[in-house]
């Protein structure tokens, strides 16, 4: 690694958001590119623990940090890193593993020895990747710790924890700019930086009540938004998030753009809010595309926000860059999915109560839950408690109903006694907000009635992980329920494009190795994108995992997304 002394940070800090995990290592240098023609001179990224540790002691993917920071470096960018242990950014869990949220429950992102055990392990890990990197500028502690928690005591130790391996630049918080978030989210002696999306001089003067010495900065400023599946896309106008930004640059503020460029969501690494205010009791999982209505689009690509940001940033004497060329777009093609195969489980054993995910080890997928009821006895209804996220309930093989996640109790209809009832759940994403964090996936448990049902035969189908599968010819008819399905795609060239399933209810969709996440027909999001580094010339394997029933055998390729 490059020892080159420091250089001096840059005033003001015109930074912008990337994060590493959402995108693929041959993007990254026309990422970096596209900032610098944006004007900025710096990039932010969080670190994703449950990227790195997705089983315990299992570490993965480490190299992926210093290669980010060294592409950064080698464009001229200085980095700010921000690597929790807790980052929201709407991903999974909000970054931290589910095998440890699994175990110390209500006591995440507290001083509690077990909780900050994992903490130093995972330091030890990712610290040395980052500490001495010469593109290194501001290290965050935690991240908006004053919406979740009061522990002083927790932040106090963080911040010694990053200081002891090696942290020297700068460390900083990061809030919302009520009074509440500041109070509990500041740590004394560590520089306070505030989050918002507009009213920029309310902000900056809510944060110089706390703290008149430390300089503005905005650092997410909140530049587009994030979609969950069933709600409508976001969107924010280019001139609105301008004037915004030229209001935090005119207060003599820096800036990060959260998000300059949002990415992907690939794999099963959406997240998910909760909302159970004045009533209501709504889990809403975010969609797998990352666009963020930001001023890269997915693919990287430049929006009439990034030429809106670039005029407030030029006649501030930001300097500029090239921007770079983008890679090829697939022509607009329908292929058909000629081979289908089989969703294969694997048995767990037999459990008196229905096991968690976190307790089987499952990260996330499907996992069946059979278990009969005694009889004989009348037909009463069946109710489904804690449902965590999506359910097929069968009786006697037979579909019964396909039921989503609302609130902690699903009535279903009667099912009589002498029945087998079998229930397979998929996973959607971990709530990444909010008090809900941490929470279990699978099923508390089914009743008949008043009686708890016991003895249940489980059964595990772990996702994202493509396995081998036995293969035959699909013969193009509609089948109902779960089962794999598989195309050819011919390429001339590696080129980016965006994939859907148009027959399609809800499912998976792999490009040869990588999985491009989830799809689902209630959108807004109706295409998935395919980034060209996971496509090759000449032939390529597109895998389906539709969880439902296919209505139409044929994926679909274009040139254009389909975010809604």
């Amino acid at each position: 690694m490059d020892t080159m002394k420091q250089a001096s940070p840059p005033s003001p800090v015109l930074s912008g958001a990337v994060h590493y995990f959402r995108s693929l290592p041959e993007q990254w240098p026309n990422l970096m590119r596209s900032l610098k023609a944006m004007g900025l001179n710096t990039v932010e990224t969080y670190l994703a623990w449950n990227v790195h540790e997705p089983r315990e002691g299992e570490w993965q993917r480490l190299d992926e940090i210093t290669r980010f920071l060294d592409c950064a470096h080698a464009e001229g960018l200085r980095t700010i890193v921000r690597p929790g242990p807790y980052i929201c950014a709407e991903w999974d869990n909000g970054g931290l593993p589910s095998w440890l949220t699994g175990r110390v429950g209500k006591h995440v992102r507290t001083r509690h020895p077990e909780f900050l055990d994992a903490v130093e392990r995972y330091l030890d890990a990712v610290v040395p990747t980052f500490a001495e990197h010469p593109s290194l500028l501001m290290v965050q502690v935690e991240n908006e710790y004053g919406s979740f928690g009061s522990d002083a005591v927790y932040l106090g130790k963080l911040t010694r924890m990053l200081a002891e391996r090696g942290i020297t630049v700068p460390l900083f918080t990061s809030d919302g700019w009520t009074d509440a978030c500041l109070t509990a989210g500041m740590i004394p002696g560590i520089p306070a930086t505030v989050n918002f999306g507009s009213d920029a001089p309310a902000a900056f003067g809510a944060l110089a009540r706390y703290r008149p010495d430390d300089a503005p900065f905005c650092m997410e400023f909140w530049n587009g938004w994030f979609d969950h599946w069933g709600q409508q896309h976001v969107t924010r106008a280019a001139d609105d998030a301008a004037e915004s930004l030229a209001e935090i640059l005119d207060a003599d503020g820096s800036v990060n753009l959260y998000m300059a460029h949002g990415g992907t969501n690939f794999g099963v690494g959406a997240g998910a809010n909760h909302h159970d205010h004045n009533g209501a009791d709504e889990y809403r999982p975010t969609v797998t595309s990352y666009d963020y209505d930001s001023a890269l689009d997915e693919r990287g690509a430049p929006t009439p926000k990034f030429r809106a940001f670039r005029d407030v940033l030029a006649a501030r004497g930001a300097e500029m860059g090239e921007l770079p060329e983008l890679p090829p777009l697939m022509p607009d093609a329908t292929v058909p999915l000629t081979r289908t195969a089989e969703v294969v489980f694997d048995d767990r054993g037999a459990f008196a109560v229905a096991p968690t995910f976190e307790e089987l080890g499952i990260d996330h997928g499907l996992v069946r839950y059979e278990v009969p009821v005694a009889g004989p006895r009348e037909a009463l209804p069946l109710e489904m408690i804690g449902l965590r996220d999506r359910a097929h309930v069968y009786v006697d093989d037979e579909l019964l109903a396909i039921v989503d996640r609302d609130g902690d109790t699903s009535i279903l209809p009667p099912v009589a006694g002498g029945s087998i009832v079998s229930v397979v759940i998929e996973s959607m994403g971990r709530v990444n907000y909010g008090p809900r964090l941490g929470e279990h996936k699978g099923l508390t448990g089914l009743r008949q009635g008043l009686q708890w049902l016991n003895g249940y035969t489980v059964s595990t189908h772990a996702l994202p992980e493509l396995r081998e599968l036995t293969w035959s010819p699909n013969t193009g008819e509609p089948v109902a329920g779960m089962r794999y399905y598989q195309a050819e795609v011919q390429l001339t060239e590696q080129a980016d494009g965006y994939l859907e399933v148009p027959g399609g209810a809800k499912g998976y969709v792999w490009f040869n190795e990588l999985c491009l996440g989830r799809y689902w027909n209630r959108g807004p999001q109706t295409r998935l994108y395919v980034p060209w580094p996971a496509t090759r010339v000449g032939a390529n394997v597109v895998t389906v995992l539709e969880l439902d029933g296919l209505t139409e055998a044929t994926v679909s390729l274009s040139g254009t997304p389909g975010l809604g």
